[in-house]
């Protein structure tokens, strides 16, 4: 991607200034930022994918002024013709190659930043109430219209009585109307409502992951632990003496666990290996059919489910990781950023490396490129 050309999916910013002046930092609203869009599939197989149990779903509806959230899978939508209800159906870029696509024109940022295309169904009036999300978004509009009001509120106060993060005393400062090839894109905390005008609104939503200090160190610490193996090591107190407060924990067992914890991150690479393995962990609902090798002669393509990642020691395939150097790296590291090698670039790979790829076709988690 040439991050420096301006390009009319930014408003004539370059990925590069849209970075400088707007990530993390201010909205954005592009009208026609795709001037060719086009539905990843039909409402019909969009109902389709929202009733399968490996889709994540809701349904959610404001029926005479009621709200209620349905967690997937929906076996059945109300009438397009009946207004107040929206369809959440998120992770269609794992189901959808129109979807991966659309998710990728975003790749200006780092993988391990982006996280999924949620689409947002909605007959007229349908929305999810006014909120704000903890990571960044972009809203496109694919099909019909829908009312977009935002603000940068810091005083917001949510609703305890109803199933949604639904804000109280929403202060919008500015309003849009969004047609179809529209895109706003919203920092995040800034609070928005959208509320679809007319039915078979049809929105994308392309969000971003941001973990928290403590939700990322809860993914870690596992992985740590597992780098350092059974070690045999017991905690033995010789010199324990009696005490008097028995439920005190003696000082001693807490540096022995501290010193356990900090042998884990003093292992060279073992914080930046278990970081990627935990980044590019799959979902708990994607899964991957079972392949053949790569043939002879053909290139190789990540699956759309597949995330990859690499460091300076590492490449992280799916929650796995492996040590590479050399040409070897170069390569797959060509294959995270481009998502696929070509026949030419398969061929310089090392045996070992070949073998690798192998097994990940085998695996599911990379596909022949097709002629």
């Amino acid at each position: 991607m040439q991050i420096d050309l301006p390009t009319s999916m930014l408003a004539g910013l370059s990925p590069a200034q849209f970075m400088r002046k707007h990530w993390q930092k201010k909205p954005l609203l592009v009208r026609q930022a795709f001037t060719a869009v086009a539905l990843p599939a039909s409402l019909k197989e969009l109902a389709a994918l929202a009733a399968r149990d490996d889709v994540e779903s809701r349904l959610v509806t404001a029926f005479e002024g009621e709200w209620r959230l349905k967690q997937g899978p929906i076996a059945r939508l109300p009438a397009m013709s009946k207004s107040g209800w929206t369809l959440l159906v998120q992770g269609l870029d794992q189901h959808l190659p129109e979807a991966r696509a659309l998710l990728d024109q975003f790749r200006f940022v780092p993988d391990a930043r982006l996280d999924d295309l949620m689409l947002s169904i909605a007959s007229d009036g349908g929305g999810v109430g006014p909120h704000f999300d903890s990571y960044d978004v972009f809203l496109i509009q694919l099909a019909g219209r829908r009312r977009w009001r935002i603000g940068a509120q810091r005083d917001a106060v949510l609703h305890d009585d109803v199933p949604l993060k639904i804000i109280a005393n929403f202060k919008p400062e500015e309003e849009f109307v969004l047609e179809p090839g529209d895109m706003l894109y919203l920092p995040p905390g800034w609070a928005h409502d959208g509320v679809a005008v007319g039915a078979g609104c049809i929105t994308g939503s392309v969000g971003f992951r941001a973990s928290t200090a403590e939700g990322l160190a809860a993914e870690l610490l596992p992985r740590l632990m597992d780098e350092i193996g059974e070690t045999g090591k017991l905690y033995a107190d010789p010199r324990q003496e009696a005490v008097t407060e028995p439920g005190c924990v003696p000082a001693a067992l807490s540096d022995f666990a501290r010193r356990a914890v900090e042998a884990a991150l003093q292992r060279p690479q073992a914080l930046e290996r278990a970081l990627g393995e935990a980044l590019t962990e799959p979902k708990a609902t994607v899964w991957f059919e079972p392949g053949e090798p790569l043939p002879l002669g053909q290139g190789a393509v990540l699956d759309r489910r597949s995330r990859m990642l690499y460091d300076a020691a590492h490449v992280f395939l799916n929650g796995e990781s492996f040590r590479a150097g050399g040409r070897d790296a170069a390569l797959m590291r060509c294959l995270a950023n481009q998502r696929l090698l070509s026949a030419a670039e398969v061929a310089r790979l090392s045996p070992e490396a070949r073998e690798l790829l192998d097994q990940w076709t085998e695996d599911g988690w990379v596909q022949p490129m097709t002629p």
